[in-house]
């Protein structure tokens, strides 16, 4: 009983401010996404990542393992994503990419900071940071057919992480003024991204849900695995892994189905990807928390 009010503690925080903006736009309110995205993903998300990692009490060499395991943990999803869609005859345009990366900012910052404290928040910044690199680049030549090394670099997010990493690594802080602006404007983050989620799985249209669904289901026993495969590879603690799996293993995220509609994808099938994910996370995700607390 108590392991399970837990998991709800930490979910429900979540679903909740989602399912805020999916009723907003129901109730026909106005949300600029892009807007808000573009305000989220180039100042809150950075100054909550900088800070994040600039305070965490997680030593260097426990960050770099969970880098590397990262690394890994994608690379095995990679495989398995690649030999599930070859299987099933599907298009490696259309579905790869969507499988492999998640939703680790939207869901995969709040979930390990309501899960594992300010540590786990610091741990889960480096795994979206592995994300964004890899999604950036192999991702979007999956979808497009040619990466964007010059994009990553120029990435607010990434160069918030090496920021923050060098300050850790150097054991800096910034004036108290500065860093609590900082804070004060990270603090917009997980609420702006987890609302704005709601809003655009709401806006979405799809059909046919029957493969999307069980494409889903894949998609989480491929995530778990890996993950769990990395974390016992690289020795990582209790903490590192239940954040490493917890990242991994977030739903299909929405722009997935915005770079397929970028880059001349079929894009209803990734949209039913997202929606049906999203929906499976809401019993997957706090089944994975009830795993790893």
């Amino acid at each position: 009983m108590n392991l399970a009010l837990t998991v709800l503690n930490i979910t429900a925080p979540v679903f909740i401010l989602a399912a805020v903006g999916f009723a907003w736009v129901k109730l026909g309110f106005e949300y600029r996404v892009e807007f808000v995205t573009r305000m989220a993903m180039t100042l809150a998300v950075p100054c909550l990542i900088f800070v994040a990692l600039m305070k965490t009490e997680i030593a260097p060499e426990a960050l770099a393992a969970l880098s590397m395991a990262s690394f890994v943990a994608y690379g095995l999803v990679m495989v398995a994503c690649f030999i599930l869609v070859k299987l099933a005859k599907l298009n490696t345009r259309t579905y790869l990419a969507p499988l492999i990366f998640g939703n680790t900012g939207n869901l995969g910052l709040p979930l390990a900071l309501f899960a594992f404290g300010e540590v786990g928040l610091g741990y889960a910044v480096v795994v979206f940071a592995v994300m964004a690199i890899l999604s950036f680049t192999i991702g979007i030549w999956m979808v497009a057919g040619a990466g964007s090394f010059k994009r990553v670099v120029q990435e607010p997010l990434v160069g918030a992480t090496l920021l923050g990493a060098l300050f850790l690594w150097q054991g800096w802080e910034t004036p108290a003024f500065l860093t609590n602006a900082i804070e004060l404007i990270g603090q917009m983050a997980i609420p702006m991204m987890l609302i704005t989620l709601g809003v655009a799985v709401a806006r979405l249209e799809t059909k046919a849900l029957t493969l999307a669904g069980l494409l889903s289901v894949a998609k989480v026993a491929i995530c778990v695995s890996a993950a769990a495969a990395a974390a016992m590879w690289f020795g990582l603690d209790p903490i590192a892994t239940g954040v490493l799996i917890v990242q991994v293993a977030t739903p299909v995220a929405v722009t997935s189905y915005l770079l397929a509609e970028k880059y001349g994808a079929d894009a209803q099938p990734v949209a039913g990807l997202v929606v049906a994910s999203t929906l499976l996370s809401v019993l997957a995700l706090p089944l994975i928390l009830a795993f790893v607390i």
